[in-house]
């Protein structure tokens, strides 16, 4: 089964989770009016998500006078993946972490913390940002909101039903009612699996991504180098911003919260290990290995 077609899988599940839970609560009526709030949520996110995220995280954007170094690496490889130009931010945070977002490749953007340029060689920061550009060329930045979204509408039916027991306004229980209980149930389980979908579809997306990114950069082990660093740093660096919005934790190449498991169904991100073992892997298929390290300032 492809990535691709899986993800389409996944979101296809988390949208007939999102319409089943509207039905339970309130029926045909409840249904179309928890849909159409969400649809609204979702034509916000479509247009304004990368602003949202990228004042979340306090970002900066920068050029060709102000990051030569960054800004010359991104423009290189966008070209390599014949993408326009993205935005290219950086952020103040020492845990070293990247993510894309944007609702399509003509309107991105590319943000890196200060951690990630300062601990990071030049090759492997470009690994990173191949990895970032890859997100860009296939459009996850938009899945990835889209879903987020969607789960955020379904914990809020779910706190509905809670409320409501699952009954019309008029007191009958069209579409099966679910009651005190019932709704207590929902609002536990929904947001759960709407969280695992969510997760399923952003592992996914990053072992694609990796691939796609080691092409792009032409040396997948540079890609396997900054993740291991990143690993061996960030675990031990709290990144708040990213405490305080958990749902974006998606977003970044590592998952940039605390308590996170190995590559599990809990996980946002797939286990570092099997990441790097399928970057090695890509590696000896194309007869490269890993060049010396090599230090730039960036700016």
């Amino acid at each position: 089964m492809s990535n691709y077609f899986r993800t389409g899988v996944l979101v296809a599940g988390l949208t007939g989770l999102f319409v089943g839970i509207g039905f339970l609560i309130g029926g045909a009526q409840g249904m179309v009016i928890a849909f159409l709030i969400a649809a609204g949520m979702n034509l916000f996110a479509y247009w304004n998500s990368d602003k949202v995220v990228l004042s979340m995280y306090g970002a900066t954007e920068v050029d060709r006078s102000s990051a030569p170094g960054l800004y010359g690496i991104v423009e290189q490889l966008a070209d390599r993946a014949e993408i326009p130009m993205p935005r290219v931010y950086i952020i103040e945070n020492d845990q070293p972490n990247a993510f894309a977002t944007g609702r399509n490749p003509q309107n991105a953007a590319v943000a890196a913390t200060t951690g990630l340029l300062d601990r990071l060689s030049h090759e492997e920061v470009a690994g990173v940002m191949a990895h970032e550009l890859a997100h860009i060329r296939n459009r996850d930045t938009l899945t990835m909101t889209l879903t987020a979204t969607i789960a955020g509408a379904i914990g809020m039916l779910a706190n509905m039903a809670f409320f409501m027991g699952g009954s019309s306004s008029n007191g009958e229980n069209r579409g099966g009612g679910l009651g005190m209980i019932g709704g207590i149930l929902l609002m536990v389980l929904a947001p759960i699996a709407a969280m695992l979908v969510q997760m399923a579809i952003s592992r996914t997306r990053e072992y694609e991504a990796d691939r796609i990114g080691a092409e792009i950069a032409g040396q997948p082990m540079w890609l396997a180098s900054a993740l291991e660093r990143i690993h061996q740093a960030a675990d031990q660096i709290p990144n708040e911003p990213a405490e305080q919005n958990p749902a974006t934790a998606h977003m970044f190449i590592y998952n940039p919260l605390h308590g996170r498991g190995a590559d599990s169904l809990f996980s946002t991100h797939p286990a570092v290990e099997n990441r790097i073992a399928r970057l090695q892997e890509l590696a000896e298929r194309l007869g490269v290995g890993m060049p010396g390290r090599r230090r730039r300032p960036w700016g």
